[in-house]
């Protein structure tokens, strides 16, 4: 990869729980495992980014400071911050895109705050009545893309249907999926299951059934189950499921701890399957995963995780270069204006 190709990734160094520090250190981390893929852009207030790192090493490393001198907290108003703080790291950063400066933003802040500098800063892909949060959720044979998680509450059918054009073109593009397979989440498999809002969006599902591969409504049960690889809802469904999903880490790792304490035998055992286990652990740890592309958004932006670590920014960063490498975002609108294209020819 030429240097002219590799993307600019505009980091928020002051989003995040542990701000700047395991954004400055997960900057580090990519910049040296992914030195001729990528360029990363910390965008922050510069004296706090040297205090973790500094600026001599950085520029060694082919890391950028552009300063910002204001920060978003991640318990402030969205539409306040956007308005009031013009100077915020996420506001610099969408700047940074919008003039050609960046290709790509990672936010470990305030998602309300980054959804909505996103939209108004970046505005939609022409066609797109919503974004989505798309969150990628470890399987039994691999990964599926669950959207919406969180952008979307009161998503109406044409929401949900074109959540699923979005979630077919990433998987195909990014996943590398061939003919992905779409599932609506609902409490039964049945066409005439489920609230109104997804009985309508069944249908119309089904009208484009083959153009998505869609399978049919799909349990909970399912989405881990590795038979479904884009699964649709709305954003409030969808949040709720995936932090419990995110919950079964912790309570698993705790309950195994618990036991292997009750005998020798045991952790003689777990030394035996410590292999197993680490590689279970990698597989469901979502720091392996970094992050959730915002779909929807005439730009390419990931969400990171409040709590990521520096392991998590890193794939963050390295999930928004790959978005860019395949031109996600002009897949989308390309998919969608043949979708109008058609609606508007079949009357």
């Amino acid at each position: 990869m030429s240097e002219k190709a590799r993307p600019r990734i505009a980091l928020d160094a002051m989003g995040g729980d542990d701000a700047p520090k395991s954004v400055v250190l997960g900057a580090v981390d990519a910049a040296e495992r992914y030195a001729n893929e990528l360029q990363v852009l910390l965008v922050g207030d510069g004296t706090a980014i040297e205090q973790v790192r500094p600026a001599r090493e950085l520029a060694r490393l082919g890391i950028e400071i552009v300063q910002s001198s204001e920060s978003v907290g991640m318990g402030e108003s969205a539409a306040t911050s956007y308005r009031r703080k013009q100077d915020s790291s996420i506001a610099v950063a969408n700047r940074l895109l919008t003039e050609g400066r960046a290709d790509a933003i990672v936010s470990a802040g305030n998602t309300g705050a980054v959804v909505t500098a996103s939209l108004l800063g970046l505005s939609r892909i022409k066609g797109v009545l919503r974004p989505a949060i798309a969150s990628i959720v470890p399987t039994v044979h691999g990964r599926c893309l669950l959207l919406d998680v969180g952008a979307v509450a009161d998503a109406k059918p044409a929401n949900l249907y074109q959540f699923a054009v979005m979630g077919r073109v990433y998987a195909e593009t990014v996943h590398g999926t061939v003919k992905p397979r779409v599932g609506l989440l609902n409490i039964g498999e049945e066409r005439e299951k489920g609230s109104d809002l997804y009985k309508q969006s069944f249908r119309l599902l089904e009208e484009r059934a083959e153009y998505l591969n869609f399978i049919g409504n799909v349990e909970g049960r399912d989405v881990l189950g590795g038979d479904v690889d884009v699964v649709v809802c709305d954003g409030f469904t969808g949040n709720v499921l995936l932090k419990f999903a995110e919950s079964i880490i912790g309570v698993v790792n705790g309950t195994i701890r618990k036991e292997l304490g009750q005998s020798l035998v045991f952790r003689f055992g777990a030394l035996l399957m410590k292999p197993v286990f680490s590689r279970l652990k990698s597989r469901l740890n979502y720091e392996e995963v970094g992050g959730a592309p915002l779909l929807g958004v005439n730009g390419i932006v990931v969400i990171a995780h409040g709590s990521s670590s520096p392991l998590a920014i890193r794939n963050a960063i390295h999930m928004a270069a790959a978005m860019a490498q395949e031109g996600v975002v002009a897949k989308i609108g390309e998919e969608l204006s043949r979708e109008l294209l058609r609606e508007e020819a079949t009357g």
